[in-house]
C-alpha cells in the first residue's frame, strides 16, 4: 500500500510540474526550454522503460505502400487476430471464406522466444497539405512496443521473423487480380486510389490457345527464362522486366494470349487505359503503384494516343476550327496528354525499375503505324505476330 501511495504521489507531482510548465514554458529562454525538455525525456525514460517502433502504411510523402506494413498486416492477421477483440473481416483466397484481421485502435500481444511484445493498430486523419489534395488523408500505422532490454532480440531476430512470416502468408493467400486505372482527373491527393481491380479468373492457357506448336514453345521458353533471370538481370545491370509486342489483325487471339501468359506466370494484370491519363507525371505514378510479378498491358496502342512518330503541327486554320468546335466554357488543356517521350520513359526509364519481375505487353492491329522508337528491340524485346489459323 505504501508503494502505491508513493507512485500516486509521484504521478501527482509530475502532473503538477507538466501543468505549470505548459503555462509558463513560453516565457522561459530557449536554452532553459531545451534543458528542461532534455532532462524531462531522461526522466520519462527511467520511469517508462519501453521502446516503440512505428511502421507507417506509406513511405514518405510519395504514394508507395510500405512492404513492411503489408507484411506486418498479413503476419498479425495470421498469428494474433484470435486474441483481438476488435476485428475486421474480408474474403479469403477462395472468395467464400472470411478471414479476420486486427481493426484500427486495437492491441494484441505476441510472444517470441519467451519474450512478450505488444502490437497496436492506429489511424489518424491529417488535413490536406496542398490544393491538389483537398480531402483529408487517412494515415494508418502499426506500433510495436517492447522492453528496452529486449532491443537486440527484436532488431536482430524478431523483425526478420515477422517479415518472413508475413510474406509467406501473403503468398499463400494471394489472389491474382485484373487492374484498371482510374481516370487521373478523379484522383484526390497523392494517396488516392489510382487502380481498381477484380479477381482475375480468365481460363486461358497455352494448352487451349490455337497457336502453332513452334511459336507456343518459343513463347513458353522465353517466359520461363525470364522468370529464372533475376541474377542475370542483376549481373548485367538491367531492370528485371521484358517487353512483348503482339501484333496482327483483329480476332487472332492477342488478348487471350496475354491471359494465357498471366496464368502461366501466375502474374497479376494491370490493364492501362492511356486515354484517361492526363500527364506524364500521372503515368509515372501509375507505374509506381504496380507490383512485381505482374503484366502491364496496353491494348490497341496504335489507337490509345497519337504515338505515330512526330506529332503533326496543326495549321492555323485547323486550330481555329478546333476552337470553334469546343463547347462554351470549355477550356483548352494542352497539358492533359501523355507524350511519346513520357511513354518511353515509362517503359525503360529510371522509374521502370521501381519493382522487379514485370512484363510490359503492347497489342496492336497495325504495327506499321507505331513509332519505331516505341517498339525497338530493348523496349519490346519480343515481337510476336498473331495470324489467323491456317492448320
Amino acid at each position: 500500500m505504501a508503494i502505491m501511495e508513493t507512485w500516486a504521489g509521484l504521478g501527482s507531482a509530475l502532473g503538477s510540474v507538466i501543468f505549470l510548465y505548459s503555462l509558463l514554458g513560453k516565457y522561459f529562454p530557449s536554452h532553459i526550454d531545451a534543458y528542461v525538455r532534455r532532462h524531462t525525456r531522461r526522466l520519462f525514460a527511467a520511469v517508462y522503460p519501453y521502446v516503440q517502433i512505428t511502421v507507417s502504411e506509406y513511405r514518405g510523402e510519395w504514394m508507395k505502400r510500405s512492404e513492411a506494413y503489408a507484411a506486418i498486416e498479413s503476419c498479425l492477421a495470421s498469428s494474433c487476430s484470435q486474441h483481438a477483440n476488435k476485428l475486421k473481416a474480408d474474403f479469403g483466397k477462395d472468395s467464400t471464406n472470411l478471414t479476420l484481421s486486427m481493426d484500427v485502435h486495437e492491441e494484441v500481444t505476441d510472444e517470441f522466444e519467451g519474450v512478450k511484445l505488444w502490437w497496436s493498430s492506429h489511424s489518424t486523419t491529417r488535413s490536406a497539405s496542398s490544393p491538389w489534395s483537398p480531402a483529408p488523408e487517412e494515415q494508418r500505422s502499426y506500433k510495436l512496443t517492447f522492453h528496452k532490454r529486449e532491443r537486440d532480440l527484436v532488431v536482430s531476430r524478431y523483425i526478420d521473423h515477422v517479415m518472413a512470416e508475413g510474406k509467406a502468408v501473403t503468398v499463400h493467400n494471394r489472389q491474382r487480380k485484373l487492374f484498371t486505372n482510374n481516370p487521373s482527373s478523379k484522383w484526390d491527393g497523392y494517396r488516392s486510389k489510382v487502380w481498381n481491380h477484380v479477381l482475375f479468373e480468365h481460363p486461358a492457357s497455352f494448352d487451349t490457345v490455337a497457336m502453332e506448336p513452334g511459336k507456343r514453345k518459343e513463347i513458353l521458353d522465353d517466359l520461363d527464362t525470364f522468370r529464372r533471370g533475376k541474377e542475370y538481370y542483376a549481373n548485367v545491370g538491367k531492370a528485371w522486366k521484358r517487353g512483348y509486342l503482339l501484333y496482327g489483325p483483329p480476332g487472332t487471339g492477342k488478348s487471350t494470349t496475354v491471359a494465357a501468359m498471366a496464368n502461366h506466370m501466375d502474374y497479376d494484370i494491370y490493364d492501362l487505359e492511356l486515354t484517361t491519363v492526363k500527364t506524364n507525371s500521372d503515368l509515372r505514378r501509375l507505374l509506381i503503384e504496380t507490383t512485381s510479378k505482374s503484366i502491364i498491358l496496353i491494348e490497341d496502342i496504335d489507337c490509345s494516343l497519337e504515338l505515330t512518330g512526330k506529332r503533326k503541327q496543326k495549321s492555323k486554320k485547323e486550330e481555329e476550327e478546333s476552337e470553334e468546335k469546343k463547347l462554351p466554357g470549355e477550356e483548352k488543356d494542352e497539358s492533359s496528354r501523355v507524350t511519346l517521350s513520357g511513354l518511353l520513359n515509362f517503359i525503360d526509364g529510371l522509374w521502370s525499375a521501381s519493382a522487379g519481375e514485370r512484363l510490359v505487353v503492347f497489342t496492336t492491329n497495325h504495327i506499321e503505324k507505331l513509332d519505331p522508337a516505341l517498339i525497338r528491340r530493348g523496349r519490346m524485346d519480343k515481337h510476336i505476330e498473331m495470324s489467323y489459323c491456317s492448320f
